[in-house]
């Protein structure tokens, strides 16, 4: 899909540079840039949700877990 889009001039000269060290086309270059871009967003979006989900309070069925762990482990030795 052809798509226009505006980019500073100093920014497309750095483009334009990778793009040649690389052996890329311009447009190459770009397409590479949005999947790995989308990609870490991706992920960052990810984790955004299990920091969420992991920063709650602990279930009950968690805490039932521990509970139980916790009279099922021996006594630490006080040293």
């Amino acid at each position: 899909m052809k798509t226009a889009v505006s980019v500073d001039d100093a920014l497309m000269e750095q483009a334009d540079l990778a793009a040649r060290d690389l052996g890329l086309s311009r447009s190459a270059l770009v397409a590479e840039a949005l999947r790995v871009f989308l990609r870490q967003r991706r992920q960052a979006l990810i984790t955004e949700q299990l920091n969420r989900v992991y920063a709650d309070e602990p279930s009950p069925v968690e805490r039932r877990l521990v509970r139980r762990l916790k009279t099922k482990l021996p006594a630490q030795d006080a040293w």
